[in-house]
């Protein structure tokens, strides 16, 4: 109750001064902080929320779930969808909840976000775990065309399709969109053999209030296209300068998850360290419900 009522400041405050951004916590402020920083641009944490949060909560966290700004329920029609303005929403909830460090658990695009973050105030960040996350754009961009080209080698309509898109500007909010729709409706986002726990967690979710606020602004990937010049990037450099600054890394990705090839996934691990990396069998991008057992669990064995 208390953490809700928080909330509902929280989300007061911003609108009184322009911004509606929601922010809700779980768990005691006294544990362990992390932040939860979701995917997009045009996400939001309503999956999480719903299926994984007060569960990681249980295992001793204070769990941080928000949504950035002008997405999901932080309606902000002035949201410019920029880097730095996600950087002032992560540097807005270290001030109002007293953080001095947390560690920072990216998923999907919110990867880039909590990667970037780091790497620009490493003193924040206690730990950097990239779930299922983005690190090398293009990569990802090529993997998902190159695999659908040999899987419809001899389908020239499903080819034509393919060709539309890898001939759009690749620094585009079309090339984007034209990659990963193309990867959704190939399975490429879904696991293979869902368990009894996931089709649980995504049916009760799907059922409750979390699934009916997952509000999606159509808007946000072009406004980020638009306003932000860091568009199509690889961050493995990036990683290699946090991990040198004494910042542990985590990566935890699905072995099912289509859109990473295994040189991508091979590639990470080398930053990360083997004993700081996860591949989770069975598994696709939501990581956290597919196999929520496991991922809690090495979360909390990492972090403890």
């Amino acid at each position: 109750m208390k953490s809700f009522l928080l909330s509902l400041f929280l989300a007061l405050s911003f609108f009184a001064k322009g911004q509606n951004m929601y922010i809700k916590t779980y768990g005691n402020k006294k544990d362990k902080t992390i932040i939860f920083v979701h995917g997009g641009p045009s996400g939001n944490a309503t999956l999480f929320e719903g299926t994984t949060a007060q569960k990681l909560a249980d295992q001793g966290f204070y769990v941080i779930a928000y949504d950035r700004r002008g997405e999901g329920r932080s309606q902000d029609p002035n949201a410019k969808f920029t880097f730095e303005e996600a950087f002032q929403d992560l540097n807005f909830i270290y001030a109002t909840y007293h953080l001095k460090k947390a560690t920072i658990l990216g998923h999907s695009f919110g990867g880039l976000v909590a990667t970037l973050y780091t790497n620009k105030y490493p003193k924040n960040v206690s730990a950097l775990v990239l779930a299922g996350a983005l690190f090398s754009q293009q990569e990802t961009y090529d993997h998902i065309l190159n695999t659908l080209k040999r899987k419809y080698n001899n389908d020239s309509e499903q080819l034509r399709k393919i060709s539309i898109v890898e001939n759009l500007n690749k620094n585009s909010a079309e090339y984007r969109k034209g990659c990963y729709e193309l990867a959704g409706e190939n399975g490429f986002f879904k696991m293979p053999n869902p368990t009894a726990e996931s089709k649980k967690l995504y049916a009760n979710y799907e059922a409750g209030e979390f699934y009916r606020n997952n509000i999606r602004n159509k808007n946000a990937p072009l406004l980020f296209y638009q306003n932000e010049k860091l568009n199509n990037i690889d961050t493995r450099p990036v990683l290699k300068k946090i991990k040198s600054a004494g910042v542990p890394i985590y990566g935890i990705y699905g072995k099912d998850d289509g859109i990473f090839s295994s040189a991508q996934i091979n590639s990470l691990k080398a930053i990360t360290g083997e004993n700081h990396f996860a591949f989770l069998d069975n598994c696709s991008h939501y990581l956290f419900v597919d196999q929520q057992s496991a991922f809690i669990s090495k979360l909390k064995n990492w972090l403890k």
